[in-house]
């Protein structure tokens, strides 16, 4: 009897110990299932996150208000270009380069007016009258080719040298048709020619120019006409004259003169 008592106590002290045992691992299991059931919930959160970046970035790029392309910066930049020139005055509206360039031409075509001081209006005067002076003063000297002096004579080009050699700021060409596509001289229409003006025959039926004279004014014009003639004046009405003329350049302006 005593026997199975003390094994019936045995065994109750050993189910209450198994007991006591199992319970806090009980607790910590749980801790642990906690804790692992809340890695993958904030691994589920990041993977959620990041597609939602990736889609925003996506829209972004794909946004026609933020295209890098360089068609889209093209379109941009006119469009900026355009307001910015419809704010600025009509003389302003066009680039630096391209008013100078307006404005030299007018000079030299002589076609826009241009306010010049008493001084700098008797300073060109006197040099057009020099100019005048000098040709005219060659009258009846004879036709020298490559000539360029007054004690030998003059070719047609030789003589337009002589003439202006010192009174314009660029350098005369020597020959009429380097003078003819003389870059510093504006080229004139027939109806503008004026005193002074020079003008350009094509005698030989090339494209080039190779004849020159000096306009006078009243459809006259000064030349040195070829071998065997004499420096003269003639008329741009004549046949002769009207068939091979090619056009006409001023090369002495307000702005030209020294």
């Amino acid at each position: 009897m005593r026997l199975l008592i003390t094994l019936l106590m045995l065994a109750f002290a050993q189910l209450f110990m198994s007991v006591a045992h199992a319970s806090p691992h009980a607790a910590v299991k749980a801790d642990h299932h906690k804790a692992d059931s809340a890695t993958p919930a904030r691994e589920d959160d990041r993977r959620k996150r990041r597609p939602v970046k990736t889609s925003t970035r996506k829209v972004k790029e794909a946004s026609p208000t933020k295209s890098r392309s360089p068609l889209a910066k093209k379109f941009k930049l006119r469009k900026k270009t355009q307001t910015v020139a419809a704010a600025l005055p009509p003389k302003k509206r066009y680039g630096r380069h391209r008013l100078r360039n307006e404005e030299t031409e007018a000079l030299t075509s002589g076609s826009a007016p241009l306010k010049l001081s008493k001084a700098h209006r008797a300073r060109y005067q006197k040099a057009r009258e020099t100019a005048m002076s000098k040709l005219m003063n060659q009258l009846g000297k004879p036709y020298l080719w490559g000539g360029t002096s007054p004690k030998t004579g003059f070719d047609c080009s030789g003589l337009v040298w002589y003439a202006y050699k010192d009174l314009v700021k660029f350098k005369i060409p020597r020959t009429a048709n380097e003078m003819y596509h003389l870059r510093d001289a504006a080229s004139i229409k027939r109806n503008e020619l004026e005193k002074g003006d020079l003008v350009f025959f094509s005698i030989n039926g090339r494209a080039s120019a190779d004849h020159v004279g000096v306009y006078l004014g009243n459809g006259k014009f000064i030349q040195s006409p070829r071998t065997g003639k004499d420096i003269q004046v003639s008329m741009l009405s004549e046949d002769y004259w009207e068939q091979h003329y090619v056009g006409a350049r001023r090369v002495m302006t307000p702005k030209t003169i020294r």
